[in-house]
């Protein structure tokens, strides 16, 4: 059978939405619940899959005492008995980031060898749950996060920024809540999936340094406020490093290579040969979709790296670097798409979806869209200059022009992004 624009559409879909479903705590979470505590079990967590990872816990464990807190983005709450949730702001953090924060930090403190926190850590949990360290302001941290975002540092390269800032991450969670038992559950939406990192690693060692926060902020030619200077100086009041935090184990529960996986799987059940490309790509946006553009192509000629009808895949995280072209509406994926279309200009027999799993690219209410042989044909005739809005970062009003969004609405997990090309 013959691949019409209808069939491509709906097998791209089927695959990101079986990506998405593989990561959800709903399902995943009770298999890594540990041993139950003898003590206390005080849960609490931050992302955006924080709210129903704490719901997930009370059904899998209604006979345990649980009482804590949790954060997550606003529209991301869920309904829970035991285990309070907040909401607060992302990717800017808010007031209510830093009110979770000092409430979270204050819930572990004066607990004893029998107790358990458990900690559940997803995506975003860097700007849902902002402490600023002694002689910050939340105003100090906004401003630096927003310099981050704009730069084109990776998610890594911020975070090493943020933890250096805070008062409750790289480590010092953990830290705070010792000689209790922590017991981390995460879902990973790093490239490489490094603990770490997630969330800025508020429960794990962190491997980075004050020097290092300094040399990120000079290579992106960003002048910190003297308040924020002043403290990456602070070299004495360095994060907890590796081999501490003896008493605090970290386990994922789902990740970007699983969720390709799971990917895979469907491609496979809708007659396509997969080839996942790797789960942790990253770079700049517009420029990996002239790249994966000229696989695709490959494929589609010569039959290299493999025959058609093929599904290429990749996960991980770009970037889009703001520079004088503008800031317009669309996120890392939609810019992405509209990269690949421009390279692709309208070749014959290939379609791609991509999108955030979380159901949110960047700050815009899509998760991301879908290209076709003739997206460059109906932007055009629908008034839109497809070279333009590139240049401007306004991928976003392309695919809402023509009606390719995809729209999922807040998915409750995170495991980053998932780009799928077809080619038949």
């Amino acid at each position: 059978m013959g691949w019409s624009d209808a069939r491509a559409r709906a097998v791209l879909r089927e695959v990101f939405d079986t990506a998405v479903a593989a990561a959800d705590p709903r399902v995943m979470l009770a298999g890594h619940l540990p041993e139950k505590p003898r003590g206390r079990c005080v849960v609490v967590g931050a992302g955006k899959s924080a709210a129903v990872m704490a719901q997930a816990v009370e059904a899998a464990w209604p006979d345990v005492d649980l009482a804590g807190l949790v954060v997550t983005r606003y529209g991301h709450a869920v309904p829970t008995r035991r285990i309070e949730v907040m909401q607060s702001s992302h990717p800017v953090p808010d007031a209510n980031s830093e009110l979770a924060a000092r409430r979270i930090l204050a819930s572990v403190a004066g607990l004893g060898p029998d107790d358990m926190v458990l900690a559940l850590i997803s995506g975003g949990g860097s700007a849902l749950m902002a402490l600023p360290a002694e002689g910050l302001t939340l105003a100090d941290k906004q401003a630096i996060n927003k310099a981050l975002l704009a730069s084109g540092a990776t998610i890594s390269e911020m975070n090493c920024v943020r933890k250096h800032l805070s008062a409750i991450k790289g480590g010092r969670l953990a830290a705070a809540a010792a000689p209790a038992r922590v017991v981390t559950l995460a879902i990973s939406d790093v490239p490489g999936d490094d603990p770490a990192v997630i969330a800025s690693g508020p429960t794990v060692p962190d491997p980075t340094s004050f020097a290092d926060a300094r040399a990120l902020l000079a290579r992106f030619a960003i002048t910190p406020a003297p308040a924020i200077a002043a403290r990456l100086a602070q070299d004495a009041d360095e994060t907890p490093k590796p081999g501490s935090l003896a008493h605090a184990t970290f386990r994922m529960i789902a990740t970007p290579a699983m969720a390709l996986a799971a990917a895979a799987g469907a491609a496979r059940r809708a007659g396509l040969a997969p080839l996942i490309l790797g789960d942790a790509l990253e770079g700049e946006s517009r420029e990996m979709g002239t790249v994966l553009a000229g696989i695709a192509r490959s494929i589609a000629s010569h039959g290299q790296p493999l025959a058609a009808p093929a599904l290429l895949l990749s996960g991980g995280e770009t970037t889009v670097s703001i520079g004088a072209g503008g800031a317009g509406r669309g996120g890392r994926n939609t810019e992405f798409l509209l990269g690949l279309a421009v390279a692709l200009q309208g070749h014959g027999g290939i379609w791609a979806i991509a999108g955030d799993t979380d159901g949110i690219d960047g700050t815009e209410d899509a998760a991301g869209a879908i290209v076709a042989p003739d997206t460059l044909a109906r932007a055009r005739a629908a008034g839109a200059d497809p070279r333009g809005l590139l240049a401007a970062h306004d991928s976003y009003s392309l695919f809402d022009a023509i009606g390719d969004l995809v729209r999922t609405g807040p998915t409750l997990t995170n495991v980053n992004d998932i780009r799928a090309i077809l080619v038949s």
